[in-house]
């Protein structure tokens, strides 16, 4: 009989390959181990990086590796991203997850806490480990998070929801128009057209 650790190794490799299936913003690139223990995930979302020049840039694409060491699922995996990432909770060495890990939370729901964490939905400037991205996110909090967008994949019930043919439309009253804006805004504005250079 598997010991305990192998059967949730097992388990983990499951859950991670149905809950990620089709889910074109987290996929698993690679795996190590039978079962399981190193996994390497490719995140198509939008977070930021530190160029040489000092620039904060964005980029599309990162990478993840997690080890599942012998001490999994008392100790929390070991996560280290292998391209660079700006932000208070990621070193070059290490993403810090300690301080919401616990064994019963399941693997495929950090993997897609870190993808919010790249995005700056998340992020924690009280215990940072890079305390140069913590300071810039305190000051520029008005820009953040840098990805809106839906992160994790929809539920099975979310996609059954969608696979039930939906009730006729009922004709409705449309709603009010809204007031005229008070002032102009300028449309299609970027925060990120400007370069921002840390000194």
């Amino acid at each position: 009989m598997p010991s305990p650790r192998t059967r949730r190794l097992i388990a983990d490799e499951q859950v991670l390959e149905r809950r990620l299936r089709g889910w074109p913003r987290i996929t698993i690139t690679g795996k190590a181990g039978m079962p399981p223990e190193l996994y390497r995930f490719t995140y198509r979302i939008r977070g930021l990086y530190l160029a040489g020049s000092g620039e904060i840039l964005e980029r599309d694409a990162h990478v993840l590796e997690v080890n599942l060491s012998l001490g999994y699922p008392r100790r929390a995996p070991q996560c280290r991203m292998l391209t660079p990432v700006f932000h208070p909770n990621f070193d070059d060495s290490m993403v810090c997850i300690g301080d919401f890990w616990a064994a019963a939370e399941g693997l495929d729901d950090l993997i897609i806490r870190i993808g919010r964490m790249i995005a700056y939905q998340e992020y924690n400037t009280k215990s940072p480990l890079n305390g140069l991205a913590a300071k810039w996110a305190a000051q520029n909090a008005h820009l953040l998070p840098v990805d809106t967008g839906v992160i994790a994949p929809p539920s099975e019930r979310e996609n059954q929801a969608r696979d039930i043919p939906a009730a006729p439309a009922q004709p409705a009253i449309p709603p009010p128009l809204p007031p005229p804006p008070t002032e102009t805004l300028e449309t299609g504005a970027d925060p990120w057209s400007e370069k921002i250079v840390i000194e």
